[in-house]
C-alpha cells in the first residue's frame, strides 16, 4: 500500500514530461519485456490474460494518467480511485456468493463517508470530470481484480508480465489517434532522467512488485478481506502529495482521510477484539 500510495506522485511526475496515453503505453510495455523472454506463460487462458491486461492497462491506469493530467490532484486521485473496493464487494457478492459480515459493513460506511467528502468539495483539486473518470477507472480496477479470483492460485508474478502485453497494443492506439505522433516524438525526445526513472518504476515497482502482491492475495482470500486494505493508499498518497507537491491539506481531507481509517481499522480489527474478547 505503500508503494501504491506513494506512486501517485511519481505519476504526476512522470505526466509533467509525457502525454498520458504514451506513460500508460511505456509503463506496461516495461512490464511485459525483458520480463516475457525468461518467465514462462501461467496457466490461465489467453482471454483471462487480455482480459485483465485490457481492464488494468487501458481501463485503470489509462482513465486514470487523463484524470491525473488536470483533472484531479494525485492526493485526492489516490482517494476517490478506492471506490474500487466498494465495487468489488458488491460485485463478488453477487457474482461469487461471497459472505460481508455486519462489522465490514460498518467499515465500509465509514470509509464511503470519507469519500462522500471529497463529492462535496469539487474545487481546483478535483473537477467532475475528473472524479469521472476516476469512478471510471475504479471499476475497471474493480473488473481486474475479479478476473483474478476466477483465475485461481497461478503465479502472479507471470500472470503480471504476460497480461502487461494485452495493455500495449490498445494504449498505444490511443496515444498515437489522440496524442499524435507529433506529440509523442517530442516527448520521447526531451524526457530526462527522471521521466525515464518514472517509467521503470512504474512498470517494476507498482505492476510488477505492486499488482503481483496484490493479485496473490485476491487469489487466496475473499474479496472483502482484502480490497479493505487498499483504503491506506490514500494516507500514503495524501501524505506523499502534501510532502513532494506541496498539496494542501484541509481540514476536510483529513477528516476524509480518518474516516477511512477508521473503516479500515473497524475491519482489520474488530475480529481480533472478539476473538480477544471470547477468550476472556
Amino acid at each position: 500500500m505503500f508503494v501504491w500510495g506513494t506512486n501517485f506522485v511519481v505519476i504526476r511526475w512522470g505526466l509533467d514530461g509525457m502525454p498520458p496515453f504514451l506513460l500508460a503505453t511505456l509503463r506496461f510495455a516495461l512490464s511485459a519485456l525483458p520480463w516475457l523472454l525468461f518467465v514462462p506463460r501461467p496457466a490461465v487462458g489467453w482471454p483471462m490474460l487480455a482480459a485483465f491486461g485490457a481492464l488494468l492497462g487501458v481501463g485503470q491506469f489509462g482513465l486514470l494518467f487523463v484524470a491525473m493530467n488536470g483533472h484531479i490532484s494525485p492526493g485526492l486521485a489516490s482517494l476517490v480511485v478506492q471506490m474500487q473496493v466498494f465495487f468489488t464487494i458488491g460485485l463478488s457478492l453477487w457474482l461469487m456468493r461471497e459472505r460481508v459480515h455486519a462489522y465490514q459493513l460498518v467499515g465500509l460506511v465509514l470509509a464511503l463517508l470519507g469519500l462522500g467528502l471529497i463529492a462535496s468539495r469539487l474545487d481546483a483539486d478535483a473537477t467532475p470530470l475528473g472524479i469521472a473518470l476516476v469512478l471510471a477507472a475504479a471499476l475497471c480496477w474493480t473488473g481486474a481484480n475479479l478476473v483474478v479470483k476466477r483465475c485461481g492460485q497461478v503465479n502472479m508474478l507471470h500472470f503480471m508480465v504476460w497480461s502487461s502485453v494485452f495493455a500495449v497494443p490498445p494504449l498505444l492506439v490511443l496515444s498515437l489517434w489522440l496524442e499524435g505522433p507529433t506529440q509523442i516524438g517530442q516527448a520521447l525526445v526531451a524526457a530526462d532522467g527522471l521521466i525515464w526513472a518514472t517509467v521503470v518504476w512504474q512498470a517494476v515497482g507498482n505492476t510488477l512488485f505492486g499488482y503481483g502482491a496484490w493479485n496473490w492475495l485476491l487469489a487466496r482470500h475473499p474479496a472483502a478481506t482484502v480490497t479493505p486494505m487498499a483504503l491506506l493508499v490514500p494516507v500514503f498518497g495524501l501524505s506523499a502529495s502534501a510532502w513532494a507537491l506541496g498539496e494542501s491539506l484541509p481540514a476536510w481531507k483529513l477528516w476524509a482521510c480518518a474516516l477511512v481509517l477508521g473503516g479500515l481499522a473497524v475491519i482489520v480489527q474488530w475480529p481480533r477484539l472478539r476473538a480477544r474478547l471470547a477468550r476472556t
